[in-house]
């Protein structure tokens, strides 16, 4: 096998994995995996695909390597491969995407930049914000989502609980939301509502499956 074969042999698995990703549905199955199992049926009611239409692109996603299976009672649950590189390669291709196609950043300032006039918190800052011990981490994600792992120390209220639990939060601390990853709108419209309601609230720059593959500290 001569040096041209390898290279292109390796060139075509990993094609093979652009391919996979390289479909709206199949990001946004990923998203969902990012933050744990699911089944067919689950994936099914999160994304408002069809049963059929779910399992050819978790087939597609599974050939790559993407994902794995996972047998618990009469169900097969679904997991990423290797979550954490699966998770930067996606990130990767998220910042590549804001920095290169102005249709993105477009979408970027028409909706997140509008909606959240304030810079997102990165993770960086908000680690030695944590040290400080000077804000409150808010989970809005569903309850099954944060019981599989969350940031430390972070409060679980689901986006659609946020008006029935406003005395959980603290009004003396700023409230840091996030959710599910950079694209995810649950923290934004959280913000929202809580600044409507006399929160100092921020929106951190990422989410849980973001923070975990940076190799931070997570609570389960």
């Amino acid at each position: 096998m001569n040096s041209c074969s390898v290279k292109q042999q390796i060139n075509e698995h990993l094609a093979e994995i652009a391919q996979a990703i390289g479909h709206a549905n199949r990001l946004e199955i990923l998203e969902y995996l990012a933050q744990g199992q699911h089944s067919v049926e689950e994936l099914t009611i999160l994304t408002g695909l069809s049963v059929a239409n779910t399992s050819r692109h978790l087939q597609i996603l599974r050939r790559a390597k993407l994902v794995q299976t996972e047998r618990k009672g009469k169900y097969i649950l679904y997991s990423m491969t290797n979550q954490d590189e699966v998770v930067t390669l996606l990130r990767a291709l998220g910042i590549v995407g804001e920095n290169n196609w102005a249709e993105i950043q477009k979408i970027m300032n028409d909706y997140f930049n509008a909606q959240d006039t304030l810079e997102p918190i990165s993770r960086q800052a908000l680690l030695s914000r944590l040290q400080d011990d000077d804000v409150t981490l808010l989970d809005v994600r569903p309850e099954h989502e944060f019981s599989i792992g969350h940031l430390p120390k972070a409060l679980n209220i689901p986006l659609k609980d946020l008006q029935t639990k406003l005395s959980q939060l603290p009004k003396h601390h700023e409230i840091i939301a996030y959710c599910r990853g950079a694209y995810c709108i649950l923290s934004v419209e959280a913000i929202r509502f809580l600044r409507e309601k006399g929160f100092k609230v921020r929106r951190l720059e990422d989410g849980y499956p973001e923070w975990k593959a940076a190799g931070l500290t997570v609570e389960t």
